[in-house]
């Protein structure tokens, strides 16, 4: 059977620790981590692959309900609250199942074997799901998330352990890997050009010798990259 991997978001550390302890007896699941909001949520499903979150509703800052209408590509969903009064939301949201505090065993259980049958599902329907892409990404910037359409992006450059998203208005310091961001930037509008740059196929003016012209801005074509630029160009 394959391993689920799930992650816990609560901004309550009794409640992480009680879902650690009922997630770690299920067979086959792996908790990859323990999140206290939804910027370490964000973090986590940015860094590995996840295919389940228990969402806490009610946390600072960005609701759990905020947090998964922000993303692209979301994992399934088991919301755990408190609060009834959101259960239709969920369920609008398509949510997997939505466990009521004190969380019961039987209840954790239940929807373990619900992820499990939409993971089967799930993988079945794959194909038909590149129909419905985004247009935008969420980007923790300056500890928000702040939302970025694909049509004001010019470039990504590399900055370490971070990237700088630049575009028409401004320029967005993110906690983002230039591989994440290649995985999660559709490749029909930006592609690879040096280890430190990902260009925007729309903002590029010319191309001449090594060199990518983005308005003014001059940009490197590393050697490693030339020639997939070069056919994508001629294509």
């Amino acid at each position: 059977m394959k391993l689920i991997n799930c992650i816990i978001v609560d901004d309550e550390p009794q409640a992480r620790k009680m879902m650690e302890a009922f997630v770690s007896q299920l067979p086959n699941w792996k908790i990859l981590r323990s999140c206290a909001n939804a910027l370490e949520a964000f973090e986590a499903l940015q860094t590995q692959p996840v295919d389940v979150a228990f969402l806490d509703i009610k946390m600072p800052v960005v609701s759990g309900i905020d947090f998964l209408k922000s993303l692209k590509n979301p994992p399934l969903v088991v919301f755990t609250t408190a609060y009834n009064k959101y259960a239709m939301e969920g369920y609008e949201l398509n949510v997997v199942d939505y466990l009521l505090k004190p969380i019961a065993m039987h209840r954790l259980l239940q929807a373990a074997e619900k992820v499990a049958e939409r993971l089967s599902l799930k993988q079945e329907s794959i194909p038909d799901e590149k129909h419905n892409e985004a247009t935008y990404i969420f980007a923790k910037h300056e500890n928000k998330l702040i939302k970025i359409n694909f049509d004001q992006i010019l470039y990504i450059e590399a900055m370490q352990n971070f990237v700088n998203i630049h575009t028409v208005e401004k320029t967005y310091l993110v906690t983002q890997t230039m591989k994440a961001m290649e995985e999660v930037l559709p490749a029909t509008l930006f592609t690879r050009i040096h280890k430190s740059y990902i260009a925007a196929m729309h903002a590029i003016t010319s191309v001449y010798g090594n060199t990518v012209a983005i308005g003014k801005k001059e940009l490197p074509i590393g050697s490693n990259y030339k020639n997939a630029f070069l056919d994508r160009i001629a294509s």
